[in-house]
């Protein structure tokens, strides 16, 4: 399901008209944004729990040419699903 799949799901489900679900997609996903780079958890029971983990710098190996390159640390967003997600 893309964006726009999702908000005429939404519009349709909740009975509201697609410009209104688009707004509340929108206001989802930058509040969302916002309060992961603040470092902030979001748990949304049901659904899952979204958090920002660092990830530790490390070496890898170009796959091109076979050489160790060092890979940078850094910050990713880690998802856990809630256990009963898929009844």
């Amino acid at each position: 399901m893309n964006k726009v799949e999702l908000i005429n799901a939404i519009a349709e489900k909740a009975g509201m008209t697609k410009v209104d679900a688009r707004k509340a997609v929108d206001a989802m996903m930058d509040v969302t944004k916002e309060a992961l780079n603040k470092g902030d958890k979001i748990a949304l029971v049901g659904l899952g729990t979204m958090s920002v983990i660092e990830r530790p710098a490390r070496t890898g190996r170009n796959p091109k040419t076979g050489k160790d390159i060092m890979i940078e640390a850094k910050k990713v967003v880690k998802f856990k699903p809630a256990a009963n997600i898929l009844n």
